[in-house]
């Protein structure tokens, strides 16, 4: 059996390069005008020296996905953190950025690989936000079915998308709107968080 075809490290300064390069690339010009070529001219390198690193296109274009979402998901779990966790994540939502996100989601049709990784991601962002709202829904007093959890994350994910899709091609009739309605519903779901007791000032003694 042939001995595995050795790859360069992970944190390698020129690995990263390459990464960045097909990132902008792609943002730039589109997910079809990266070829290790192009990548190649764009850091200085030769095509070979990409090729060390990812023996394919695809298996470039996968670790630029990866480490996209990878970065993505360190900021849904600070989301997850705060203490209005789904306020935090609707407004990383809206706030995403959407043209590298959407060349992935147009090069899915075209390659299995990515379709299956972007499939993953989704499925792990979901679960995410569908505990999210279980526990807002466990504590709240909003009227809505904990079982409805699932579908509430879904809604609130789909929504965000669609905005920033059609922002993307210059479309802002109704966002205004749509985006006050979903806020108010979060705020049925997720009461404010409380403020903190001002601290009372000790009395003083008056001496006799």
């Amino acid at each position: 059996m042939a001995a595995p075809r050795r790859v360069g490290t992970e944190k390698s300064a020129t690995r990263l390069a390459i990464l960045d390069a097909t990132e902008r690339m792609m943002i730039d010009d589109g997910y079809a005008a990266v070829s290790t070529r192009k990548v190649a001219a764009a850091v200085a390198l030769t095509p070979a020296l990409v090729h060390y690193y990812f023996p394919t296109t695809d298996d470039l274009l996968l670790a630029v996905y990866r480490r996209a979402a990878a970065r993505n998901f360190e900021r849904v779990t600070e989301a997850l953190a705060s203490p209005r966790p789904l306020h935090a994540l609707w407004a990383l939502a809206i706030a995403a950025p959407t043209v590298l996100a959407a060349e992935f989601m147009a090069l899915a049709n075209h390659r299995k690989t990515i379709a299956a990784e972007i499939a993953h991601n989704i499925e792990r962002s979901r679960q995410l936000h569908a505990e999210a709202f279980s526990r807002a829904l466990a504590a709240g007093t909003a009227g809505i079915d904990r079982d409805a959890a699932a579908g509430l994350g879904f809604l609130m994910a789909g929504a965000s998308r669609a905005l920033l899709m059609e922002q993307g091609i210059g479309i802002r009739a109704g966002h205004r709107e749509a985006c006050a309605l979903i806020e108010a519903w979060l705020q049925r779901v997720e009461a404010p968080t409380p403020a903190a007791p001002t601290p009372r000032k000790p009395r003083r003694r008056i001496r006799a």
